[in-house]
């Protein structure tokens, strides 16, 4: 099964049916109400992936029955799970689709950063689950991908349209990787070195036609073919650009949350204002496809 296969129902028809549905921003971000999702129906699953689609991020409090098997059984219902992360393991031998994200182990990610951009085929989309939360701090922001393409000056547009950027694993990676013996493997492929891979700046979304950029200051090292300078320039301005308060969306977390984004369309930040206090969160993700750009679509 592939996450967002086209649905049987559109967002709308999801909302008024089968989903209640509180829209937070424009184009980003939803809360979900009144879904227990570890008993949804096929009918509710199908609307999920159609809601999915429309507000890239989708939020669902009270999820407190969901424990790493229940987790992992509501993502296969919604996709095909990969490995928890091309070279860091999973939570345990039970459960290597679960990526942790414990602070206690340098498990957070204070960049913007989009999942696993630097493998040929990027997740298509994540579920994540607060399992420890500090007492104050720790918020999760989205940036609309799609939002900040569209609202970009066409001659803007049109250079970003013919640009490709290299995904580069090693500044966050590299050291972890040298330092661990056993290997892990991502869609088959045991990683023993990460090895750069291009992907367009702009990325067309094939369940819906869309396009955004497809740029992120966490593994983007430079656009190809182009200057050093003109690099950090064109870099600075799409991330200053995606970053505007009004593409964003942000969560404060409560123990029981699950969290939906589509990885195609988002960048996403974690807020380290918590000190010493742990945070823990489980993280699985759907197996995507290679990106598309405006002129190969």
């Amino acid at each position: 099964m592939t996450l967002l296969a086209a649905p049987t129902t559109t967002p709308a028809a999801a909302e008024s049916d089968l989903l209640e549905i509180e829209r937070l921003e424009p184009t980003i971000g939803a809360r979900v109400h009144g879904i227990d999702l570890d008993r949804a129906t096929d009918e509710q699953v199908r609307a999920i992936r159609a809601a999915l689609a429309e507000y890239k991020v989708l939020f669902f409090a009270g999820q407190h029955d969901l424990d790493p098997d229940r987790q992992i059984a509501l993502g296969r219902r919604l996709g095909e799970l990969t490995e928890s992360h091309p070279v860091v393991p999973g939570v345990d031998e039970d459960h290597p689709e679960i990526y942790a994200l414990d602070s206690a182990n340098g498990g957070f990610a204070d960049i913007w950063h989009t999942d696993v951009t630097f493998v040929r085929r990027p997740p298509l989309g994540s579920v994540l689950r607060a399992v420890v939360l500090p007492p104050t701090g720790g918020d999760t922001q989205w940036a609309d991908l799609e939002l900040a393409y569209r609202s970009l000056s066409e001659p803007v547009q049109r250079l970003a349209d013919q640009l490709v950027a290299v995904h580069d694993g090693t500044r966050e990676f590299g050291y972890y990787l040298a330092q661990r013996e056993e290997r892990t493997k991502w869609e088959g492929e045991e990683f023993r070195a990460l090895v750069p891979i291009e992907h367009p700046v702009v990325r067309v979304n094939p369940d819906t036609g869309r396009k955004g950029l497809f740029v992120n200051p966490g593994f983007v090292s430079h656009i190809k073919d182009v200057s050093d300078a003109e690099s950090r320039y064109l870099l600075d301005l799409f991330y200053a650009h995606i970053t505007k308060p009004e593409h964003i969306v942000r969560h404060r977390w409560s123990v029981g949350d699950v969290v939906m984004w589509d990885n195609r369309s988002t960048v996403h930040y974690a807020n380290r204002d918590y000190g010493n206090q742990r945070r823990v969160m489980h993280r699985i993700t759907f197996r995507g496809e290679a990106p598309v750009g405006p002129f190969d679509a």
